[in-house]
């Protein structure tokens, strides 16, 4: 199966893949390329023993190969071994949604990075439940922002045009920065693969309100944060990326809860980075990271 994604630039190419695992995969895949004048610039593959099941990364210059021949000749190369595969053009800017309620820090984050180049991304909206004046203090340049407030009646007329907006723009990726509310089944379906979120994510956890300060009470050492795509399990996704950070008994809930923040945020923007370099492919309930 090929997925491919609407793309006008030239440059180098990145082939994703994952099939059963049999032998001789990756040395059929670099003969041809080889084969058709390519150059490759790197190459990541992964057997996993307990699925059985292959994955592969390869970024190469196609060296003045069309991409459209390129990709109709390993459609049919691809079916032999029965792949799910993706061929995208590296450098081109993915289109992204965001969603935030009233806590910014991971906007604010994501937006300094896409304007300072380090995330190769294109802001197509900003959605909210709460209205622009909960982010005024943010510079939002030209990206839409979209007010869509939601309740538990008005729940499903909502999803239905934050799925629009995404069709729209043409959104290849919803990120979830501090959203304050929990998908249904159906927009978790709509949006599989494509949606990431970022939650806390503690040792041991803590589920509810001030999850910072129920740690502190506890007297936790460690805390973290987790980043993972959106599925109908609350904050049991694939996970993409975490981090943790040491905490001492000096810290008080503030603390924590400034440490926490910094924490999510670069969680996050790792989890986009890795995202919009197609360096993310889902294994069941689980991922392949190829790391780089």
């Amino acid at each position: 199966m090929s997925v491919v994604g609407k793309e006008t630039s030239t440059g180098a190419l990145i082939l994703t893949l994952g099939c059963a695992d049999r032998p001789g995969i990756t040395a059929r895949v670099t003969a041809f390329l080889f084969e058709r004048g390519c150059n490759i610039l790197e190459a990541q593959q992964f057997n996993d023993r307990g699925s059985d099941r292959f994955f592969m990364r390869v970024a190469f210059d196609p060296d003045g190969t069309p991409r459209e021949r390129l990709r109709e000749e390993f459609d049919a190369f691809a079916r032999e071994f029965d792949m799910r595969w993706k061929l995208a053009l590296r450098d081109r800017a993915r289109r992204v949604l965001i969603m935030v309620s009233k806590f910014d820090h991971c906007l604010v984050d994501l937006l300094y990075r896409w304007r300072t180049g380090e995330l190769n991304i294109d802001p197509v909206a900003i959605v909210s439940n709460h209205p622009r004046e909960a982010v005024s203090h943010i510079e939002l340049g030209d990206v839409p922002f979209y007010h869509l407030p939601v309740s538990k009646e008005t729940k499903p007329d909502q999803e239905a045009q934050l799925r629009k907006i995404a069709e729209q723009t043409q959104a290849e990726l919803i990120v979830l920065a501090r959203y304050m509310q929990i998908f249904s089944d159906e927009q978790s379906e709509h949006f599989a693969g494509r949606c990431i979120n970022i939650h806390h994510s503690f040792l041991p956890g803590f589920k509810g309100a001030k999850p910072y300060h129920q740690a502190h009470d506890r007297g936790v050492k460690i805390i973290g944060a987790t980043a993972h795509f959106v599925t109908g399990d609350l904050d049991e996704g694939p996970i993409i990326h975490q981090d943790v950070e040491r905490v001492t008994h000096a810290d008080a809930p503030d603390d924590l809860v400034r440490k926490g923040r910094d924490i999510e945020r670069r969680v996050l923007a790792e989890a986009v980075r890795l995202f919009v370099e197609e360096r993310v492919l889902l294994n069941d309930s689980r991922t392949v990271v190829f790391r780089g």
